[in-house]
């Protein structure tokens, strides 16, 4: 059965005679049979004129509501005593790290901005030091060239400040 879609001619749809001739007018007429009947919704008779009287004697009852203060003590007492918990909560260091700073943890640059920004003088950093740190020879294992030197003098000493003292 060799069926091309070229050869088809007719669609298989059939409507009877006449059929749109007629369809208007009997779609028409059952609108109108169905209008008639009526919608379906049905009201009391004087519902609409005594409408406004039932809502406003609805509304206008005194209901006597209980109001509950915000503030009253036990509220009060109630809040101060949480807050009072969350307070202890926080300062009681709970949440406190137990890691605990010291030189070995420091790092270099952190020590270097503390000593450059405070004022400390000389006879504080060698309380800090002890007797075998402040040994020459360690000082003598560096190999400071002279234009190092020279170099730090002019950049970091101030030589004006010097000639006035």
């Amino acid at each position: 059965m060799d069926r091309n879609l070229k050869n088809i001619k007719a669609s298989g749809f059939k409507t009877p005679e006449n059929y749109f001739e007629g369809v208007e007018d009997s779609v028409l007429n059952q609108i109108h049979l169905k209008s008639i009947e009526g919608s379906g919704f049905k009201i009391p008779e004087d519902y609409l004129d005594t409408l406004d009287d039932t809502i406003i004697a609805k509304v206008s009852k005194n209901n006597d509501t209980k109001v509950i203060n915000l503030f009253s003590r036990k509220n009060l007492l109630y809040m101060s005593s949480v807050a009072a918990a969350v307070l202890l909560l926080f300062n009681l260091s709970i949440f406190e790290s137990k890691r605990v700073a010291s030189f070995d943890t420091l790092d270099t640059a952190t020590l270097e901005n503390y000593i450059l920004s405070e004022y400390i003088d000389s006879y504080e950093i060698s309380s800090l030091m002890n007797n075998e740190e402040i040994n020459e020879e360690a000082f003598i294992d560096y190999n400071f060239s002279d234009e190092h030197m020279e170099d730090y003098i002019l950049n970091n000493i101030d030589i004006e400040g010097l000639f006035l003292e």
